[in-house]
């Protein structure tokens, strides 16, 4: 499942929140800054927020061309595009200062100048010959991703495989060998970027120091309406909250692969990364067939029957619109099945990672993936959904408002809806058959949603923390890939079974990372989602088990959700988490209560073995 996909305006694939497309000028009808006073900042405010709606739909045109025509030609445009925002945007930050603590100023100017502040993950540096190499690096980086092959044989166009051809061996066999040589395939195309992101991660800081932060990871951690010293800890409390599931799931997973594989398997407790059936070890869906409790209860063959009943990409998208259009969310526009990117083109070289886009903040909204008929492209189109309603909820917003409460947030909206696709809802859709409601046919459906849902947390977290090291210098250049290495083994218990180098650069075989996206904003989704669900499915007046909850056809959990996304940015996330849930702080315990069948089940089964691994910590 591509839980990981990068689904807000593309803005964000590059490192760009929307509003880091500022004006030029404080005042763009007089160039005259207004008066230093509480009129004057709101005036600042609407100023740049009037600016922003005009300038908003050309920077993001040219970061759709950049991704669905890559060559050359659309790499210059979009780096010079990024280099006049990047500059407009340190521009007013400059300004926005002698604004930020006037006497009186009112709540909504002053969350505004601080959300300018924190609008980019890609800080510009004042110098211009800095800020001019940022950019291109920084399409250069996103380019070399989109456009990454393997060719077995470099002399023979016809043994190049892509990163859809790669996963696919991954996702679809249980053959150590072949696995093994499509996952070190593509890991071996990000060592042309290892270069150009030592250089990138120094010209991040630069901006960073600019906007007087310590480093870039400081600056990210400074956009969450808590004091940056905190979310660190606060994040290691979420994940010491679901770590004994993860635990458990992990120790299981490998006694069937010990199975499968024999001696092949390491003897430190971890899980080889390439048997993972994903290529970055963040899903284990691919496993189900091998994990599945009970062989003979429920069918839960989705990508079967999607194929048999002609499920075309334009069909899954409108499937995915009918569950939303049934809590009473609005009807897509047409212009939305017009513009999309539903399927990979034939006659050139795009991006397919799923991401979700506004490109002018009034309705023009899109999706960007490659669908093929299968259940993991099924359910990510319902996650790449939940950002465009996102989108036309909060456009009624000024423009710094339009963004998610906070970016985990914005990952979490569709992420809620996937866990409504419960086995009587794809009954209702015709997509299984009949439901039972049996004890072996809700662990079934527990596990295959684990292998997404709980084997990703330790993944989501691990990926900042890495480049946290790299931006604050605690993970030398020199070190990067060993850094990877011990945080993919800490946390998720993964390690490789090849030898890993400093020549290689398995960081950028993750796009996150080639296109600067920060990542904690999944992590925190993955927790956020289960709250909300919890709380939707009251809403819905849900009787039984939460695991069971759908709330499609729900107009009550629907009006309630809508209210939320409608306040976008324009307050504390507290508070927002707050209207919906009735709590201001995150909580995983609704992930525990959702797979407490799942979580007895699997210490029952592990009752004996030792569990953990080498290098937990």
């Amino acid at each position: 499942m591509k839980i990981a996909s990068i689904s807000i305006a593309i803005l964000f694939a590059l490192g760009f929140a929307p509003s880091a497309f500022a004006a030029d000028n404080a005042d763009p009808k007089t160039d005259t800054a207004p008066p230093l006073s509480a009129a004057g900042a709101d005036a600042f405010v609407a100023a740049l927020n009037k600016q922003y709606k005009a300038d908003y739909p050309e920077a993001t045109a040219a970061q759709w061309i950049a991704e669905t025509y890559i060559n050359g030609d659309t790499q210059l445009l979009v780096s010079r595009s990024n280099e006049r925002s990047l500059s407009k945007l340190s521009a007013d930050v400059e300004k926005s200062k002698v604004y930020a603590n006037v006497p009186g100023i009112s709540a909504a100017s002053k969350r505004s100048i601080e959300l300018l502040k924190l609008s980019t993950a890609m800080p510009a540096p004042k110098d211009p010959a800095k800020l001019k190499e940022l950019t291109e690096i920084a399409s250069r980086l996103d380019g070399e991703y989109g456009a990454g092959k393997f060719c077995s044989d470099e002399k023979d166009p016809a043994t190049c495989r892509n990163l859809d051809d790669l996963s696919k061996v991954l996702a679809n066999n249980r053959d150590w060998d072949a696995d093994l040589a499509a996952w070190a395939g593509w890991h071996h195309t990000s060592r042309v970027m290892r270069k150009d992101y030592v250089r990138f991660a120094e010209l991040l800081n630069d901006g960073a120091h600019d906007l007087g932060y310590n480093n870039v990871g400081e600056l990210w951690r400074a956009g969450y309406d808590m004091p940056t010293a905190e979310f660190k800890p606060e994040t290691d409390r979420l994940w010491g909250q679901v770590r004994p599931l993860y635990e458990q799931l992990q120790c299981y997973a490998r006694g069937k692969l010990k199975t499968q594989y024999g001696d092949k398997m390491p003897k430190d407790g971890t899980i080889p990364a390439h048997v993972t059936g994903n290529m970055w070890a963040q899903n284990w869906a691919a496993l189900y067939p091998l994990l599945q409790p009970y062989k003979d209860a429920g069918s839960l063959d989705v990508d079967g029957t999607l194929v048999a009943q002609n499920y075309d990409a334009p069909k899954i998208v409108h499937r995915a619109e009918d569950f939303y259009h049934s809590i009473g969310f609005p009807a897509l526009p047409a212009s939305f099945y017009e513009k999309s990117q539903f399927t990979r083109p034939r006659d050139r070289d795009v991006v397919c990672h799923a991401s979700a886009w506004d490109l002018d903040q009034a309705g023009d909204v899109r999706i960007k993936m490659c669908i093929d008929p299968t259940e993991e492209n099924f359910r990510t189109v319902y996650h790449e959904m939940g950002h465009i309603y996102y989108f036309l909820a909060y456009n009624g917003q000024p423009e710094l408002f339009q963004n998610g409460a906070n970016d985990g947030f914005h990952e979490a909206i569709g992420d809620t809806i996937q866990l409504s696709l419960t086995p009587a809802y794809l009954h209702t859709i015709g997509l299984t058959g009949a439901v039972t409601q049996d004890k072996k046919a809700l662990l079934n459906a527990q596990m295959k949603l684990a292998l997404e849902k709980v084997v990703f947390l330790p993944f989501g977290k691990m990926i900042d923390e890495w480049r946290w090291g790299v931006f604050d210098g605690s993970i030398k250049p020199g070190d990067y890939n060993a850094a990877w290495w011990k945080l993919k083994q800490k946390y998720q218990g993964v390690s490789s079974s090849i030898p890993r180098s400093e020549e290689d650069f398995d960081p950028g075989a993750k796009y996150h990372v080639a296109s600067n996206t920060p990542y904690m904003r999944y992590f925190m989704a993955n927790i956020l989602q289960f709250q909300f669900q919890r709380a939707l499915c009251q809403t819905a007046g849900q009787k039984g088990a939460l695991a069971e909850c759908s709330i499609y056809g729900s107009k009550a959990a629907g009006d309630k959700y809508w209210a939320m996304l409608q306040k976008g940015a324009s307050q504390p996330w507290q508070k927002t988490l707050k209207e919906l849930t009735g709590t201001e702080q995150m909580d995983a315990s609704a992930i525990i209560d959702y797979f407490a069948p799942l979580y007895a089940w699997l210490k029952q089964q592990n009752k004996g073995v030792s569990c953990g691994w080498d290098g937990e910590g």
